[in-house]
């Protein structure tokens, strides 16, 4: 890993940004204020994804019992795969049959969750996540899609977790689950990057794979998962190259983090 690569961010179009690198000894790099809050966006739903995982191993809810569309599964939601559209309305296609990106399928497992816990899903993320990996500076109120606000120090713990788990806050066996490929070989639109065959998922964390164009670097491992926000922020995890990165700006993603996010990561992968 090249810490260096991280002065790359200062050439970016953006007027703030954060961003830091976690290697397999636990070494931490960063540029700019990590203490800053930045919009996260949908890089929320790694923490719901975790705070539904958390309801699974304590039994609120299980993996397999029905949610959403007919058919449909927590599972199926997880892994953008239960035929819900984007935002809102009825389902566009039968469970398990294609990759479909939806907020709205978070949303319902905001819902079933906050049913099931008897307290509001922001909470539960809250208790479940945020307070045991002492992700002190980051809420979530509102959607569990996408409305997590909080510094980059707290992005770079929740990655660490995910990198070299300490705390175990869920189990290796459902770690493992989320961040595998789940319902194999469908195909979709990864937003902002186009149609992919195949267009693999975990339950929540999207899996790098063999996509192209992706927003990870072509250094990346297959193996490499996380999730970017339309606020231009994103979190990867390469179990390969025993590196994570984690990034927070002010602008809006668009062509700019098209072109300056993939050769960033092969910027810093390039010594691993």
């Amino acid at each position: 890993m090249d810490p260096a690569a991280l002065a790359l961010v200062d050439d970016w179009p953006v007027e703030h940004v954060a961003v830091g690198v976690i290697d397999g000894d636990g070494r931490v790099h960063t540029r700019g204020d990590v203490d800053r809050v930045y919009r996260w966006a949908s890089v929320t739903k790694l923490l719901a994804a975790n705070a539904v995982l958390v309801g699974v191993q304590e039994e609120v809810l299980g993996l397999d019992d029905p949610a959403g569309p007919p058919g449909s599964t927590v599972r199926h939601l997880l892994a953008h795969a239960s035929g819900l559209p984007m935002l809102a309305g009825a389902p566009i296609a039968a469970p398990g049959r294609r990759r479909i990106y939806s907020n709205v399928g978070f949303e319902v497992l905001g819902d079933l969750l906050a049913a099931r816990a008897g307290i509001d899903a922001g909470d539960y993320v809250r208790e479940a996540v945020l307070e045991p990996l002492g992700l002190t500076g980051t809420t979530v109120t509102g959607s569990i899609a996408a409305s997590a606000r909080g510094p980059l120090a707290d992005l770079l713990g929740f990655a660490r977790e995910w990198l070299s788990p300490r705390v175990g806050v869920l189990g290796p066996d459902l770690m493992g689950a989320a961040t595998s490929v789940v319902f194999p070989g469908l195909p979709g639109v990864l937003p902002g990057f186009g149609r992919q065959r195949p267009n693999d998922w975990g339950l929540g964390f999207e899996i790098r794979g063999h996509k192209s164009p992706h927003w990870t670097g072509t250094r990346n491992s297959p193996e490499t998962y996380g999730h970017f926000g339309r606020s231009g922020t994103f979190v990867w995890v390469d179990p390969v190259a025993r590196v994570a990165c984690a990034c927070l700006t002010d602008r809006e993603f668009g062509p700019w983090a098209a072109e300056a996010w993939p050769p960033f990561a092969d910027a810093l992968l390039g010594g691993a």
